[in-house]
């Protein structure tokens, strides 16, 4: 060295990014089986961990039930604590 500061003054670790060990994990599935015949009975389950599981069999049954499952997150207690979607 010569003159100025010692080496390493001054400078301190700073962690660039925190990386957090939580990932996202699915909280809701919905299962469809259609077989590739127009003719055969389609059936689907829909569940989350909150406890909400349904099933249905045929078509009207298995459309009823895709719109049951995208309305669910408004009042699953998993993905919406508050009960109501915020302002």
């Amino acid at each position: 060295m010569t003159g100025g500061e010692p080496n390493g003054v001054g400078r301190m670790a700073v962690p660039v990014a925190v990386r957090s060990d939580l990932r996202p994990q699915p909280v809701r599935w919905l299962d469809i089986v259609a077989p590739p015949s127009f003719s055969a009975l389609v059936s689907a389950r829909s569940w989350c961990r909150c406890g909400f599981e349904r099933t249905a069999r045929g078509r009207s049954g298995v459309l009823a039930l895709i719109e049951a499952h995208t309305a669910h997150p408004e009042s699953c207690p998993l993905l919406n604590p508050e009960g109501s979607k915020a302002a």
